[in-house]
């Protein structure tokens, strides 16, 4: 009889006439109890008093008696208080090899190690010790020094077995090591004749490059690589100056530093971090990744990184310090050096941004920030005050500006104190001061350049520079100005310094007029869109608020019209198409302008194909209309109470636009899946870059959320992508980011087939998102949404399920087992119907001293079928798997056979089915009083009853489980066979 695994949709079957019982859920409680200190208890503690003061051998004694009941650590406690004591050498002898013992149970092998070669010191022919000594070298992968200690015992005692064996066993592995060793040290050696040999075979080079750096990904094959010379002939690779060649000798360095510590430092010094930042300052996007990659990984080696034990080998490693210190003068050395490329910068810029402020604000060491602050700020400010289009100024690509500015907001950020934000504040002040010049415009423009950094990155701080004395009018001056150069550094600026209300107020009673001159007299496109953007910015000034619109009712639109006019025309540079996403960005907050933008189907698909372009300073722009779009962003509740006062009071009260309900952003959302939004979105994730910063991956959260609002539409979701890239977005970012992309991820795998959703490994990364919404602290809908997904994901497979139980699932599981919303404990023990198949679930229902089971029992007996029909299932599942169970469920409450009596007469019949196959694992149980009380009950007259009934399509399954009953009854000798009716 096969066992009835949960699952929605499943066909189960009902008997007609059944009686109800009502048995309401209650939440159960366990006491608390406290066992007394008896007399017994005592008398132990004055033994073990007795025995920690005593004789030696005594506690050498008591020491192998723990040992040969299974208490490990009493044993090596004796041992312990045995060894301060004695003084006899082959007394300790003994005592040690007893304790090495132990550290073998334990697999403390190096600890097994040191206690054997203690005991062999004081008796070199102790063929106790020496066997255990091989038993723990060989686990520490030391074959050879185990071999040695084998074949003493081998010698010692000729005629034994288990000598013998583990010697011819040890000398095979050790023959096989050497084989595989000499084989890969020819391998590695071919490989780099193969690549230096300037006439080999282009395929050949390609295929040897590939193998070198899968090779150098595993640990011992990064080991041969080190041994035989690779870094040097990894540098000789380098200095062909091919593209291929330094990038397979680069990639292959990142493979060899990672995780461990000391061959990381020893490569340091071999290649020396000069020849590292040469590499990434080449004019190579892949090469600069690459080497960047390098740097990432020696300092996740060099900070902790690498958690593995070397033993005697640790002494050998370096202060790691000093090596950190000169990568982090190197890489701000790189940023403002003529000599490095864009992509070189970028790399040096997101490292630092990476690897310099603090992970998390609770560590106290900032010293990083602090160092970088007092000998790189000044450089981080030079790179934002470029200005591209003036002769003489660093390489740049699209994204480093902004880069630049992401990491001096993460600077500022992670400063402690006022006195260290006074600091950075001066030393901004202080660079941006040097360089305004009146009679040096190209300088001036620098400087303003590099306010509207600071304005992109700590914004307090740019903010209190444009509010010193004559720099606003600078500004304005500039826009005055007959060189383009100057009115778009300006007009950049201006836009950058209205991101506050407060100010965008300031600029719209003294700037609009400014802008809309400039708009109408340039003829530059570059200045026109520009000009265009602040206007849009200082237009939506009022966000969504309906009542608080800045510009004449159409003004928004028509700006928004002109945005998406040079967003769909291909002729103008991506650089300032871009501008027009900047400012749809502010003009979606419209309800108006959002309704036209996804009417207009060529516009976002220009939008989304931007999205996928190497500029990656679009992000947070996409983000930002997308979010608007959508209405994703967070909304505060309206209570018609609170709208009345403020109105008496003759305070302002937010208006939401008639566009703004939820069947407008309905149809928004269908338009959006239709263009192609998933797979815009899905690309922008995967940027790696510090541009995608915590904001924006919330933005994209979001926007996710939104979209897999309806069911109909996850589909669609996952065809594009979006499975795959919702699970970065779920582990990193915002805390409210996690949140909302984990809920996003619960929806999709609630109805989704795991394996085409997140395929290959990352479905395993689903899980840890998914648990982390079962907290209490999370809202009733995301718990809801959370036990849907790890249902399905319970059901699909063992290994899930093993996953699951490892991320500290099934605690929280069970909480939700007793919620009174009914939807949350209805998916909470649908869950643990799909877990119980799972040994380790088994094993908890198992255990003594918890309400697992009766919870279980007694939620069979709830009136909601749907509850039935899982906690029957998840019963009839657990009982047919472990046998004790069925006599541990008649003990955990009194009512157990009058709920299996109510599921066995039950009309659905697919409880009935659950019940009946419960009692068939009962009878099955081995306990024939069990079986004997169940046949003595009315459950014989149920059973007779259904197995008699004629065969019924709709009810054939209880019928035949009755049947089964019946037949296993009569093997038991419980009743006499009867004959069927003809």
């Amino acid at each position: 009889m096969g066992v009835c695994k949960h699952l929605t949709g499943t066909k189960l079957p009902v008997s007609p006439g059944a009686t109800a019982v009502n048995l309401p859920l209650q939440r159960l409680h366990l006491p608390t109890l406290e066992t007394p200190l008896n007399l017994a208890s005592i008398c132990w503690i004055t033994k073990e008093h007795k025995l920690k003061m005593g004789d030696p051998v005594q506690l050498k004694d008591e020491g192998n008696k723990h040992f040969q009941a299974g208490d490990i650590d009493k044993a090596i406690e004796c041992y312990n208080n045995a060894l301060k004591d004695c003084m006899d050498k082959k007394v300790q002898a003994v005592i040690y090899r007893n304790r090495s013992a132990c550290y073998l149970k334990k697999e403390s092998y190096a600890n097994a190690v040191s206690d054997a070669s203690k005991a062999i010191d004081e008796d070199a022919s102790d063929i106790k010790a020496l066997f255990r000594r091989c038993q723990a070298l060989e686990k520490l992968g030391k074959l050879d020094m185990a071999f040695k200690d084998v074949q003493r015992c081998a010698t010692i005692e000729p005629k034994n077995k288990t000598f013998l064996e583990t010697l011819r066993r040890l000398g095979a592995e050790i023959q096989a090591k050497l084989k595989t060793t000499f084989s890969t040290d020819s391998r590695v050696q071919n490989m780099f004749e193969i690549l230096l040999d300037d006439e080999m075979d282009k395929e050949k080079k390609e295929k040897a490059a590939n193998n070198l750096i899968v090779l150098s990904r595993e640990d011992a094959g990064a080991e041969r690589i080190f041994q035989n010379n690779g870094v040097a002939l990894l540098l000789n690779m380098v200095e062909t100056g091919k593209p291929e060649m330094i990038l397979a000798a680069v990639r292959a360095l990142s493979g060899m530093c990672t995780g461990h510590k000391a061959r990381a430092m020893a490569i340091v010094n071999m290649v020396g971090v000069d020849k590292l930042c040469s590499i990434m300052a080449l004019d190579n996007e892949e090469i600069a990744l690459a080497a960047c990659n390098v740097f990432q990984c020696i300092n996740d080696s060099l900070t902790g990184g690498d958690t593995r034990d070397y033993g005697k080998e640790a002494s050998l490693v370096l202060d790691a310090s000093k090596d950190l210190k000169t990568i982090l003068l190197a890489l701000l050395e790189m940023i403002a050096n003529k000599r490095v490329s864009g992509h070189g910068r970028d790399q040096a810029l997101n490292l630092l941004t990476k690897n310099v402020p603090r992970k998390d604000i609770k560590e106290k060491d900032h010293f990083r920030t602090l160092f970088t602050i007092d000998h790189g700020l000044k450089k981080i400010l030079k790179v934002c005050g470029q200005v591209p289009e003036l002769p003489d100024q660093l390489p740049l690509t699209e994204n480093t500006q902004l880069i630049a500015s992401v990491l001096l907001n993460k600077l500022y950020d992670d400063l402690k104190c006022d006195p260290e934000r006074v600091n950075f504040k001066e030393i901004c002040d202080e660079y941006v001061k040097s360089k305004i010049d009146p009679n040096n415009m190209d300088k001036t423009l620098h400087a303003i350049s590099t306010i509207s950094g600071l304005l992109q990155g700590p914004f307090e701080v740019g903010n209190s520079l444009v509010g010193q004395q004559g720099v606003m009018e600078m500004m304005v001056a500039l826009c005055g100005s007959e060189r383009d150069v100057d009115q778009m550094v300006a007009v950049e600026a201006l836009i950058h310094a209205s991101t506050k209300m407060s100010r965008a107020s300031f600029f719209i009673t003294n700037g609009v007029s400014l802008l809309k001159d400039i708009y109408k007299k340039t003829k530059s496109e570059k200045i026109k869109i520009r000009a265009l953007v602040g206007l849009c910015k200082l237009g939506s000034a009022g966000g969504d608020d309906y009542s608080l619109r800045q510009f004449a009712e159409g003004s928004t639109e028509k700006l928004a019209k002109q945005c998406r006019k040079w967003l769909c025309n291909p002729q103008i540079d991506s650089k300032t198409r871009k501008w027009a996403i900047e400012g749809l960005a502010y003009l979606t907050n419209d309800a108006d302008v959002k309704d036209d933008f996804v009417e207009d189907e060529l516009a976002m698909k220009a939008m989304f194909e931007l999205a996928k372009s190497t500029d990656k300073t679009i992000l947070y722009a996409v983000a930002c209309t997308l979010v608007n779009c959508t209405n994703s962003y967070d909304k505060k509740e309206i209570i018609p109470e609170m709208v009345q006062l403020a109105k008496f009071s003759k305070q302002h009260v937010p208006e939401q636009h008639p566009k703004d309900k939820k069947d407008f952003i309905e149809k928004r959302v269908k338009r959006l899946l239709k263009a192609g939004v998933v797979s815009a979105l899905a690309v922008m994730v995967k940027a790696d870059s510090a541009i995608l910063t915590n904001q924006t991956k919330e933005m994209l959260a979001r926007v996710f959320l939104a979209l897999a609002e309806d069911p109909r539409d996850r589909g669609t979701i996952v065809a594009q992508g979006g499975g795959k890239a919702l699970i970065p977005l779920a582990l990193e970012g915002t805390e409210k980011g996690k949140v909302k992309a984990s809920y996003a991820l619960a929806k999709i795998a609630a109805v989704s087939n795991p394996e085409i959703a997140f395929p290959g490994e990352r479905v395993y990364e689903v899980i840890r998102p998914l648990v982390s919404l079962l907290h209490t602290d999370k809202e009733g809908a995301e718990n809801y949404e959370a036990l849907r997904g790890l249902t399905n994901l319970a059901g699909f497979s063992e290994k899930l399920r093993i996953k699951l139980v490892k991320e500290k699932a099934l605690p929280e599981i069970e909480n939700h087992m007793f919620e009174e919303n009914e939807k949350i404990r209805l998916a909470a023990t649908e869950c643990m119907c799909n877990l119980v198949t799972c040994k380790e679930v088994q094993a908890r229902y198992l255990e003594d001293g918890n309400d697992k089971l009766k919870l279980l029992v007694l939620l069979c007996g709830e009136d909601d079928e749907k509850l039935q029909i899982a906690a029957a299932g998840g019963l009839a599942m657990i009982t047919a798997a472990e046998k004790k169970l069925c006599t541990k469920m008649t003990h955990v409450t009194v009512q157990w056979l009058e709920i299996l009596q109510k599921l066995c007469l039950h009309t659905n019949p697919s409880i009935q089915h659950r019940g009946l196959v419960i009692v068939f694992n009962m009878l099955s149980s081995d306990n024939f009083e069990l079986a004997k009380k169940l046949i003595e009950s009315e459950l014989l007259e149920i059973l007779s009853v259904i197995g008699k009934a004629e065969d019924n399509p709709k009810r054939q399954d209880p019928i035949d489980v009755a049947r089964t009953c019946l037949v296993k009854a009569m093997d038991l000798g419980l009743i006499k066979p009867f004959t069927s009716p003809s």
